[in-house]
């Protein structure tokens, strides 16, 4: 995860910062890092598994709001209150840093904080494609798109054609983030997999079986 993170980005002065700061966390799927409203502690990047960020709705029902990959970083330095609730979806591992002694990192090594900060503006930018995407796509537009980001992240290294994984979420969960109901997801999952686009060998494990095909779909419109 190293090159690809923050710290592959890092000479090895400020490597070596980190690492005095950082202690190694895991989490089992279903614990939670950290509560919405509550003390901003600490800040972290994610070394395996997925992580999702969610909010209450005024009824009282959660609203995915983003997913955590391996690499990402997690948590918002100088902000004094936990924004999202961060959830371990799958069971994760973390680097984790003191928020307070992380920030102070940050304002010795300016290098560092614009490194972070480059990183927060591409995560927003993604966030405003998803946006986009939400308020555009068909549901099947949306369901390939899902999937076909799915498999960029959690699909490693595989070269071949066919790019298995398993998915972090519930038909529910995959719902919520997608802004439709259970019953369209399932229903576009599985006109995909009978157009020979996906393989659904059991309830979480997905594979994908003409990427291209797959990307036409989600590019449709």
């Amino acid at each position: 995860m190293r090159d690809i993170s923050l710290c592959g980005s890092l000479t090895d002065e400020e490597l070596a910062v980190l690492n005095r700061l950082g202690r190694p966390r895991q989490l089992a799927r279903g614990e939670t890092l950290a509560w919405a409203g509550s003390e901003a502690l600490v800040c972290a990047n994610l070394l395996s598994g997925v992580l999702k960020l969610s909010a209450m709705t005024a009824d009282g029902r959660e609203q995915i709001v983003g997913l955590l990959y391996p690499a990402d970083f997690v948590g918002r330095p100088f902000a004094e209150e936990v924004e999202h609730s961060i959830t371990a979806l799958t069971d994760v591992e973390l680097c984790v840093f003191p928020r307070k002694p992380f920030e102070a990192a940050l304002e010795n090594h300016v290098r560092m904080e614009r490194l972070l900060l480059r990183r927060t503006l591409a995560a927003l930018d993604e966030a405003r494609a998803r946006m986009l995407m939400l308020g555009r796509k068909t549901a099947e537009e949306k369901v390939a798109s899902f999937l076909l980001d799915m498999a960029g992240h959690l699909g490693g290294q595989q070269k071949a054609c066919e790019v298995t994984f398993d998915l972090p979420l519930t038909r529910s969960q995959i719902a919520d983030v997608l802004g439709l109901t259970i019953e369209t997801v399932s229903r576009q999952m599985t006109k995909l997999k009978r157009d020979g686009l996906i393989g659904l060998p059991s309830n979480r494990l997905v594979t994908i079986r003409n990427r291209n095909a797959l990307r036409e779909r989600a590019e449709s419109a």
